[in-house]
């Protein structure tokens, strides 16, 4: 077998990013979690002894934590000085929960995903499922906290003009179903932003549902216009909805067709079915990117499971792409279809009876 030294260094090459940004992230989560991005950010540049001080931490881990966040570009550091700081930019990404640039919610997953790797190495000599509740608490809080900013700055003033109608008819006053909707974050957007309608978040996850209930009281949203329930895709009540809305779930579930069908039964006559997926291509080597990196990644060890744990097993995954999901929603009884917006990671569909 001859090894070629020129592609063996590159693929050398890609480990050492690689293996960096694993390690990296684990500190990412520390910061993030001692509030160390925020500290910097309100109080300005300064060394580690007076961020430590600041901070309230350590003054020789802060040292180290705050060298390796320079060397992965996560924060800036003048030698003249040798103080330590954020560019407007990191600070955005870091320090500002309610930014669409946010970024620590995502590190919160991978710290799930290592939890669960027993798990998975049984499931996946099995071929048994891991259901969304088995992970650990890390995967709720971190995939609302990476989620919320996208739907922030695109739910309200993209998505849903992008629905026939839609936006006039939540302004004047409808009634709206949030399938899957985990933490709430969707739904309270939407509650917050259409005060004449009425919403109801549905999971079949009940301690995520007490955490939107929380969420909705901190809010102070009344009852009458926002609430949240237990229950699943193919069994929530209610019925004439004008909206029916599914964020970044359909492709967990294990018989999609069976919600779909669901969906449509609960709709009102002229009602609109909003889809969010992550994007994707519908051929496996269009989606060999760093966007499917991350989708192919997180679908292994969190969505595929999840829907081989339900009845069905369809298992989509997380690259399931229009092609499938249009199949899948005719086979529920739709027959409107269409793209209706995307963002470089989310496709945005409308479906119609």
């Amino acid at each position: 077998m001859a090894i070629q030294e020129d592609k063996l260094n590159a693929f050398m090459g890609e480990f050492v990013r690689d293996i960096g940004a694993v390690m990296h992230a684990a500190t990412v989560v520390v910061g993030d979690q001692l509030g160390l991005y925020k500290s910097l950010a309100q109080g300005g540049p300064g060394t580690a002894e007076e961020l430590a001080k600041r901070a309230e931490v350590d003054a020789r881990y802060l040292r180290e934590w705050l060298s390796a966040q320079a060397a992965s570009g996560y924060v800036s550091y003048d030698p003249e000085s040798q103080r330590f700081s954020l560019s407007e930019e990191q600070a955005f990404a870091l320090a500002e929960e309610g930014s669409p640039a946010f970024i620590p919610g995502a590190f919160q997953i991978a710290v799930d995903q290592f939890k669960t790797i027993p798990k998975m190495m049984q499931a996946m000599r099995t071929g048994l499922g891991l259901g969304w509740h088995e992970h650990d608490a890390a995967l709720f809080h971190g995939t609302e906290r990476f989620f919320r900013p996208g739907y922030a700055a695109n739910l309200v003033d993209q998505w849903i003009p992008a629905l026939t109608g839609m936006k006039d008819r939540l302004q004047a006053g409808a009634k709206v179903a949030d399938v899957g909707c985990g933490h709430g974050a969707s739904t309270l957007l939407m509650a917050q932003a259409f005060p004449a309608s009425s919403f109801v978040g549905y999971d079949y996850h009940a301690p995520s549902v007490e955490q939107a209930r929380a969420a909705a009281r901190q809010a102070g949203m009344p009852e009458e216009r926002l609430r949240f329930e237990v229950g699943s895709a193919q069994d929530y009540p209610g019925e004439g909805f004008d909206l029916v809305a599914f964020f970044d779930c359909l492709h967990d579930m294990g018989d999609p067709a069976g919600a779909a069908e669901h969906v449509k039964q609960s709709l009102a006559a002229d009602g609109s079915w909003l889809i969010v997926e992550p994007f994707a291509n519908d051929k496996l080597e269009d989606n060999l990117n760093p966007v499917g990196r991350v989708f192919f990644s997180a679908s292994t060890f969190i969505c595929t499971p999840a829907s081989r744990a339900q009845k069905g097993a369809a298992c989509l995954g997380a690259q399931a792409g229009e092609a499938r999901t249009r199949e899948v929603v005719a086979q529920g009884g739709f027959t409107q279809f269409r793209r209706a917006a995307q963002t470089p990671f989310n496709l945005v569909y409308e479906a119609r009876p």
